[in-house]
């Protein structure tokens, strides 16, 4: 072979390897391994908490399904637009940080709230008398779905004075994947940029795809 030849060669495959992608292996249902579609649904494992990847056809089968292992992961998901709770309120709560989710966990018997942080979720103890007047203000909160379903709270740009809060009644794994997203992209006190980043694209993300539901509306329903 030619110089020349030789050299169109291996320009030819330096171009493809350009273009060539490692293979990612492909996620599998976790309960009977078929292959799944980037988005898929989830489960959740009620004792532990877990989050488990599934096909349609598993998950189909805890479709709102009560007292067993697993329960099917809401995909309802809202922006409360006139959501009622006060500064103070908000503080009375003692959660260190501007950012939580509460549910109720049927397993427990009780409301559950988590913050997330660095090293992972963090459970904060939820005074009963609290969330019965933040739940009396805002009547959407009296159809979450136990378990599959939290308020989820930002209020950091509120207290930064650069944003109004948020309110969200959103699913489960979408607030245990906010948790991943902060402990996987943290760095040093502050968090740095990429936390931030992605903590912005993460809500921005939600907000698209949130329903707007407004209290007064919602009462009538």
């Amino acid at each position: 072979m030619s110089p020349v030849a030789s050299s169109q060669m291996d320009q030819s495959f330096a171009t493809l390897r350009r273009f060539a992608r490692p293979r990612v292996p492909a996620e599998r249902c976790e309960l009977c391994s078929a292959t799944l579609a980037h988005e898929h649904p989830h489960l959740l494992e009620l004792a532990s908490r877990q989050i488990t990847c599934a096909c349609d056809a598993c998950s189909t089968l805890f479709d709102g399904m009560t007292g067993g292992k697993y329960k099917r992961v809401s995909r309802r998901t809202w922006l409360l637009a006139d959501f009622q709770i006060s500064d103070g309120e908000w503080e009375e709560l003692l959660i260190p940080i501007n950012m939580a989710f509460f549910f109720y966990s049927s397993v427990h018997n009780r409301m559950v709230t988590l913050y997330p942080s660095p090293a992972g979720a963090v459970e904060s103890l939820l005074p009963l008398e609290a969330w019965n007047e933040i739940l009396n203000s805002n009547p959407a909160l009296r159809k979450l779905e136990p378990d599959i379903e939290a308020l989820l709270v930002n209020r950091v740009g509120h207290a930064h004075g650069s944003a109004p809060p948020e309110y969200f009644v959103a699913p489960i794994d979408d607030c245990y994947r906010l948790v991943g997203l902060i402990r996987t992209h943290w760095k040093g006190l502050s968090g740095g940029n990429e936390v931030w980043a992605e903590i912005a694209g993460f809500f921005s993300a939600l907000r698209e795809r949130a329903d707007i539901v407004r209290s007064e509306a919602h009462a009538r329903t």
